[in-house]
């Protein structure tokens, strides 16, 4: 069956620009840190590994879309490949780990903030850039598109520019000399904490590449459903490639020991240089960056709320839009769960970073297992035509990615607070499970 162009507003491009604007933000710009305190350069080795899992599930995830275009996306796939509680699992685990990932990115914006004003508390810019982020949601799907699109070119500019200036250190063009704190600047040894530590590290490293599902929430948006492939595929060379090309300049301009979580990896390098307002204008970016992937994860879960409304499994009225297309309830339910996080970032404010990133990493590529488990169950169907679009390397890329994925979480308890953020991650799954036992005592 041909695929028609669809009622979006997307074009394929806009769509690839979203994901990178949904991808790149705290994540990256402040979680690799943590990678890199606890890998060394080793997190090189993570980005691939990672990179290569998101293409798996990213080809898994477009093969279902573009050959069965359901309007909930992995979710429902999930429910046709194994029932209805798995897509509501699923769904509500999405739920939560995108406000998680908002907490993330909340946390991570008010500890970049804190670097020109220290004596600010972090919850005063929380509720700032929480408020400022649900009113670009308000203005609606065709804005936010043009909103996100312009951030993702921001973002990208400032990566590409970062590199260029890597680059002209590594040739010479700038004597490395003129850092004045970069002590034994350069990658020497690649594994100082050993394969344990790249293991306890690839959590985070795949939290960097947690909002690919947004390419698939997103996608009942595109004016022609069949570009996701070529949406998604961009978007994931240009992403790999910045993400390497960006980390290997970091650990070539800074000595990796002196990186950890309370600054942003690119400041610390770019501190060490003492060019003029360079690394204020850098914190600015990534301000810019961490917001617009929250703004992401805003869209995305209030777009799988609406959907859960839809099927049944969360209360009717959440899928109410108004005349921009905005599901106002869904927001609001949103909002009170941020402003629960809002209050632990403020309560716990030195540990609360690492747990919510653990925590909405685990969930986040446990939905990915989902997504490739939901693929091998579906692919059958598809594959009876042979004019159907078909994924890479099937069926051994999804079995590959499923095994990536349980690698990465396993990783999780050889550290103390990465195992608290698993802890969580399990007790909310489980939540999730208990209420649709108690709301669905029987499978529709």
């Amino acid at each position: 069956k041909e695929i028609k162009k669809g009622k979006g507003n997307l074009s394929w491009w806009q769509l690839s620009l979203i994901g990178i604007g949904s991808i790149i933000g705290a994540g990256f710009f402040l979680g690799t840190g943590l990678s890199i305190k606890t890998a060394g350069p080793a997190i090189l080795i993570g980005y691939l590994i990672a990179g290569i899992t998101t293409y798996f599930v990213f080809s898994a995830l477009a093969e279902m879309t573009v050959n069965d275009q359901e309007k909930g996306s992995f979710r429902m796939y999930a429910e046709k490949a194994f029932g209805h509680s798995m897509g509501f699992i699923s769904g509500w685990m999405y739920w939560l780990s995108g406000l998680l990932i908002m907490s993330s990115e909340i946390v991570a914006l008010s500890t970049f903030t804190q670097f020109w004003f220290p004596n600010i508390p972090l919850w005063i810019f929380s509720i700032i850039y929480a408020s400022l982020g649900f009113g670009i949601n308000l203005l609606g799907v065709k804005n936010f598109g043009q909103i996100e699109s312009l951030f993702a070119i921001v973002k990208l500019s400032t990566l590409v520019v970062f590199i260029g200036f890597g680059a002209l250190i590594l040739f010479g063009v700038i004597d490395p000399k003129q850092a004045t704190s970069v002590h034994q600047a350069g990658i020497s040894e690649w594994f100082p904490h050993g394969w344990r530590g790249l293991w306890s590290a690839l959590i985070f490293i795949f939290f960097s590449f947690g909002g690919i599902a947004v390419v698939g929430v997103a996608s009942s948006e595109l004016e022609h459903k069949k570009n996701i492939t070529k949406a998604g595929t961009a978007l994931i060379l240009v992403l790999v490639s910045i993400y390497l090309l960006s980390l290997f300049f970091v650990l070539n301009m800074v000595d990796w020991s002196i990186i950890d979580e309370s600054e942003s990896p690119f400041v610390t390098a770019l501190s060490a240089f003492h060019i003029p307002y360079l690394d204020s204008i850098f914190n600015l970016v990534i301000i810019s960056a961490a917001f617009s992937t929250m703004v992401g994860a805003l869209f995305s879960i209030s777009h799988v709320m609406v959907s859960l409304s839809e099927d049944g499994d969360a209360p009717e009225s959440l899928k109410e839009k108004n005349s921009r297309g905005v599901a106002m309830k869904s927001l609001g339910l949103t909002a009170g769960g941020l402003a629960v996080s809002i209050l632990f970032s403020y309560l716990l404010p030195d540990t609360m970073y690492e747990y919510v990133t653990t925590a909405a990493g685990v969930m986040l590529i446990l939905n990915w297992g989902i997504i490739l488990a939901s693929h091998i169950k579906l692919h059958p169907t598809y594959d009876q035509n042979n004019d159907r679009f078909k994924a890479f390397g099937y069926p051994y890329t999804s079995y590959i990615g499923i095994g990536f994925i349980l690698l990465t979480i396993s990783g999780a308890l050889f550290h103390g607070n990465e195992r608290i953020g698993l802890f969580v991650s399990i007790g909310l799954i489980l939540i999730i499970f208990i209420c649709y036992k108690i709301i669905f005592r029987a499978e529709k």
